[in-house]
Parts: C-alpha cells; sequence; structure tokens
C-alpha cells in the first residue's frame, strides 16, 4: 500500500483503510447498546424471526439470523474467494519462495491459539470451538495497522496482508471440514453438477458477473440442502470466475472491486450487528469461563506468539530477512490477533447451545481488543518516527522478500 493511499483521510479524519473497522466497531457498539436497553425484546424477535425464501411448500426456512450467518455470508466468502485466487495468481502469494514466510507464520498463527484454546476449554467439554481465536480479521487488522500511517514499512503491510490471506483460506477448510455436521450424498451429487457447470464457464472465460452470482446461488442451495456450509459456495463460485477474459480484461477484479463496498460497508457490519451484542446483566460470571479464557488467550497470546516465532524460526531456515525487526513483528503478530468476524462467524458455527454466545462473544472482544491494543503499543515503540521516514531516502531494506505493491499493479493492467 502506497504511502499516498495511507495518508488519505476518510472525512478528514481516519485513515481510508481504517474505515471498515471503524464501521465494524460502531456496529459491534450499537448492538452491545440495544441488547442492554428496553429494545433487547425487539432485537432477538427480529433476528428469531422464521422467514422462508422460495417457493412455497419447497423454500428454505430459517430464522433471520441464520440467513445472516448462511445467506449473506456467503457473498462475504465470495468476496475473500475472490481475494485469495488474486494473492494466489498474481498478488503476493504468486511467488512461491516469497510465499513461504507468511505460509508458514500463518500456519503458526493458527495452530498455536487452538492449542491454547483447547487447554482451556476440551477440559469442560468446549474444544468443539478450537478454531475461533485462530481467524484474523482482514479488514479490522489493516485498519488498525493503518492508524500509524507510513511509518509501517510497505514490507510489513503486505506480510500481515499475507499472513491474514491464509489464514482465511485455512479458514475456508476449517469450515468445510470441521463444522459439517450431516451429509447428504444426493444434493453433493447436484453440487457437483452446478460446479463443473461454473468450471466449463470459467474454462470458456465467461466474464458476466451476473451469470456467475446467479448460478451460484443455486450452488448455494444445494450446498446448504447437503448440510456444507452454505458459505463454502460463495469460495467454490469465486474460484470459478476468470482471472482474464479474451480481452485481456479482468473480469475478477472487476467483481472485486463491485462488491468490496457491499462487504465491507453493508454485510460486515450487519453480521457484527447480529452477532456481537452481549447481555451485561450477570456477564461477569463469565469471565473465567473456559470458553472465554479460551478465545481471548488465544487471540492475545497464541496469534504472536505463534506467527513471529513460526516466521522468525522461517526466515532463518531460509536464510530469509525478515520483513522487519523481531518486535515490529511480534507488533505486527500482535495486530493479527484481532478475530472479530471470522472469529464470532466461527464461533457461531461451533456452538448452537444460545448459553455459550456470551462467552464465545467476551472471549473474542476481549481478545481483539487487548490485540489492537498491545500491537499499537509495540509498534509505536519499534516503528521509526514520522520525521525519520520523512528523511529517509532509497529502497526499503525489510522488504527483500516480496514484489512492491503486486495488487496495485494487477488492479491498474486490468483497467
Amino acid at each position: 500500500m502506497s504511502d499516498a493511499s495511507a495518508s488519505k483521510k476518510a472525512f478528514g479524519l481516519l485513515p481510508e483503510e481504517a474505515l471498515p473497522g471503524t464501521v465494524l466497531v460502531l456496529a459491534a457498539v450499537v448492538a452491545m447498546i440495544v441488547v442492554n436497553s428496553p429494545l433487547a425484546g425487539l432485537y432477538h424477535a427480529i433476528l428469531d424471526t422464521k422467514v422462508t425464501i422460495g417457493p412455497t411448500g419447497g423454500g428454505i426456512e430459517m430464522k433471520f439470523s441464520y440467513w445472516i450467518k448462511n445467506g449473506l455470508m456467503a457473498i462475504f466468502f465470495f468476496f475473500v474467494g475472490l481475494e485469495l485466487k488474486r494473492e494466489l495468481l498474481e498478488g503476493q502469494l504468486s511467488n512461491p519462495a516469497a510465499a513461504i514466510l507468511p505460509i508458514v507464520s500463518a500456519a503458526g498463527g493458527m495452530a498455536i491459539p487452538a492449542l491454547i484454546f483447547l487447554f482451556f476449554a476440551a477440559p469442560a467439554g468446549f474444544g468443539h470451538g478450537w478454531a475461533i481465536p485462530a481467524a484474523t480479521d482482514i479488514a479490522f487488522a489493516l485498519g488498525v495497522l493503518s492508524l500509524l500511517g507510513n511509518r509501517v514499512p510497505p514490507a510489513l503491510k503486505a506480510f500481515l496482508l499475507a499472513v491474514a490471506v491464509v489464514d482465511d483460506l485455512g479458514a475456508i477448510v476449517i469450515v468445510a471440514f470441521f463444522y459439517t455436521e450431516t451429509l447428504h450424498l444426493n444434493y453433493l451429487v447436484q453440487a457437483a453438477a452446478v460446479l463443473a457447470v461454473l468450471i466449463a464457464m470459467n474454462r470458456f472465460k465467461v466474464r458476466s458477473i451476473g451469470l456467475y452470482v446467479l448460478i451460484g446461488v443455486v450452488l448455494w442451495v444445494f450446498m446448504h440442502q447437503s448440510g456444507v456450509s452454505g458459505t463454502i459456495a460463495g469460495v467454490l463460485v469465486a474460484a470459478c470466475v476468470p482471472m482474464r477474459d479474451r480481452h485481456d480484461k479482468s473480469p475478477l477484479h472487476e467483481a472485486e472491486h463491485d462488491f468490496r463496498p457491499w462487504v465491507l460497508f453493508g454485510i460486515m457490519p450487519v453480521f457484527a450487528f447480529a452477532n456481537a451484542g452481549v447481555d451485561l446483566a450477570g456477564a461477569e460470571k463469565y469471565l473465567t469461563h473456559p470458553v472465554t479464557l479460551g478465545a481471548a488467550l488465544g487471540l492475545v497470546l497464541g496469534k504472536p506468539i505463534g506467527i513471529a516465532l513460526s516466521g522468525f524460526a522461517a526466515a532463518k531456515l531460509m536464510r530469509a530477512k525478515l520483513p522487519g525487526t523481531f518486535p515490529q513483528m511480534l507488533g505486527v503478530a500482535c495486530v493479527a490477533g484481532i478475530g472479530f468476524t471470522m472469529s464470532l462467524f466461527i464461533g457461531a458455527l461451533a456452538f448452537k447451545d444460545p448459553s455459550l454466545a456470551t462467552p464465545t462473544r467476551l472471549g473474542v472482544y476481549a481478545g481483539s481488543v487487548i490485540s489492537a491494543i498491545l500491537g499499537i503499543l509495540i509498534l509505536s515503540r519499534f516503528l521509526p518516527s514520522a520525521d525519520q521516514v520523512a528523511n529517509a531516502a532509497g529502497e526499503d531494506e525489510t522488504a527483500p522478500f516480496i514484489k512492491p505493491e503486486p495488487v496495485f499493479e494487477a488492479r491498474d493492467r486490468a483497467d
């Protein structure tokens, strides 16, 4: 991300990169206020309202909250899938040698938090939520990092983005393989047939995003009915959107650009509002709940330990330079401990018992907030000052492991 982009202010106040995270925070705060006000009954009544979509007698009926979790979040995963494909084909993960460091770091940053969660929660019978602290909220994490402006070297920003992208890929695999309860093979076969149509469209370089979305809705229905999370349909559709069409334009870049504001300022805040409300009456009894401790400490301790130590070890083994000093890496790893949207989503899949919603949310809140504060404090201490950055000349010596600005170069070519 260029310094120019980093210096742009939304409404003259916040860096533009921080705006999506700020909207998420506001949505969560509003949810907390509503749940602890006389409007709480209306809030829960709306979320519990049964909604049927489809033909009479053959439609899909779910609570409104489930439509948000399974329907709207499928669009979110479609957007994430577009980002993943771009990064893998021509972005920060397209160079195998450059990708090793963030991949290893992300793997450590998922494994250690999961182990910490299991340490606290498994003995009490809540081990099924092991993946809750393994996730990173890209929008929130990058937004927090942007608050430090151009003091953050481009290599560290690229490293955090690459780690978060790999983290999202891991979350997709986890949802597909570990949070699928029952399978109905007849619907899976129909889903496979629809997926074959999408693959054929990709091979013929069909560029109509509307057509991909329309067929993706059919795929979502079959995936949902099969027992697999319908959100996976969003990723599969994204994987089939062509990077280049016959005129060397990029349908994938166009789709990512078009869906970005809807996802960042629509779907994610709606999900946060529907899932972030915690009734504070009696919430203190959950502060030492195994799920609360596992989620919070998994994010606060597991993420920085896993990412920083795995990245440091990988760099030593490959004899490669880190994207920054070890304290700077540790600060970025703390920022990656902001789980929020993805952690709440996995928590909603892991625990169907309503009594576990409060400890899950408290743990994710506490872990994300503390991770953000720790990351900012560490980076503020160990990053160069704004004056030093302004006076520095020459190429960033901490960024040998990755090409500069591959994302924006790719988008410029597409335009």
